[in-house]
């Protein structure tokens, strides 16, 4: 099938070279969008990443080029009209699981740098100050984690906290029993997780319930000092709040892969171009904020299992007309 890859970067180019099998595939670095959604003309299907565009617009022009299937290279597909692409006859698979471990270890890297203040104490060793007086942490042990999502990715990084010996409340709209049986955790609402976490992950898909799922009403509920971590998507946190919440101290440390309006900075070199988002530079500007380009999922078992199962998605297509991990 000739497919074109958008978004294309030397970390996941390699592997979707060497496991393309007969499949003609050609590679852009450039977003989707309505300004490059021209390129896509001549081929069959196109692979995209968490930072391209399928919107409605950008879709029925796909469909004018004969475009017929959408690959994404991801979990999430937030970035996709679903109904515009089941209008036009487009399917659309996505890559519903691979290594959870990838992004809950991340999560727990996160944490662990802000609670031990790993940045701080390299910067003060680089200059000459082995002094002890502000890098003072907290023992996870015995400390109250609520998890909100427990999917693969919450229950993995469930499993962690409860090597910790940390105490464990979840809020999903399911139950993982499994998870419950394997763990201390105890469901509860998301208000009551809020005012009884020391530390709170987020491990939820982005859609229309949970959009802004952390807004000011919510972060005030919350215990003060609070350690927040974020590695599910970035529209599920209002911006503005967060950035509020942790002016009034609410927030003690926030701990970010996604942004709500990432897509424009992440996985671009920005070293000579400005960066022209007040919203992004006030949030990073924090001592007690650490940002990750959305890196997350960045290991190589991750990638590996990404690019699998694209391709899957493709060979699917060709032989059978259809894929199982279609979600239109």
């Amino acid at each position: 099938m000739k497919t074109l890859v958008y978004s294309s970067h030397g970390f996941d180019k390699p592997f979707l070279k060497a496991s393309k099998g007969l499949h003609e595939m050609d590679f852009v670095e450039k977003r989707l969008s309505i300004e490059t959604v021209f390129l896509a003309e001549g081929y069959q299907a196109v692979a995209l990443f968490s930072s391209d565009n399928a919107s409605e617009e950008v879709l029925k022009k796909l469909n004018e080029l004969g475009i017929k299937y959408i690959a994404l290279r991801s979990v999430g597909y937030d970035n996709v009209d679903l109904n515009t692409a089941k209008s036009l006859g487009i399917k659309v698979a996505n890559v519903p699981a691979y290594s959870p471990y990838a992004i809950a270890e991340h999560s727990v890297a996160l944490l662990m740098a802000l609670n031990r203040k790993l940045l701080l104490g390299q910067d003060l060793m680089k200059s000459g100050d082995y002094r002890l007086d502000h890098l003072i942490g907290f023992d996870l042990y015995d400390k109250t984690v609520g998890v909100v999502g427990t999917g693969k990715i919450g229950a993995a990084f469930t499993q962690i906290m409860n090597g910790f010996g940390c105490k464990l409340l979840g809020y999903d709209i399911e139950i993982n029993d499994e998870l419950v049986q394997s763990t201390n955790i105890k469901y509860t609402s998301l208000e009551e997780l809020c005012m009884h976490s020391d530390v709170i992950s987020i491990n939820c898909p982005l859609n229309e319930q949970t959009k802004y799922l952390f807004n000011k009403t919510i972060f005030s509920k919350m215990k003060k000092g609070v350690v927040f971590i974020n590695t599910a998507r970035g529209g599920v946190v209002n911006t503005n709040d967060l950035i509020e919440a942790i002016e009034l101290g609410i927030i003690g440390a926030a701990g970010l892969d996604v942004y709500e309006n990432e897509k424009p900075i992440f996985f671009f070199d920005h070293t000579n171009s400005p960066i022209n988002d007040d919203l992004f530079l006030k949030l990073k500007s924090y001592d007690n904020v650490l940002i990750t380009g959305h890196q997350a999922f960045l290991t190589n078992e991750a990638l590996k299992g990404i690019t699998d199962t694209t391709i899957e998605n493709l060979n699917s297509w060709e032989e059978k007309g259809y894929s199982v991990n279609e979600i239109c």
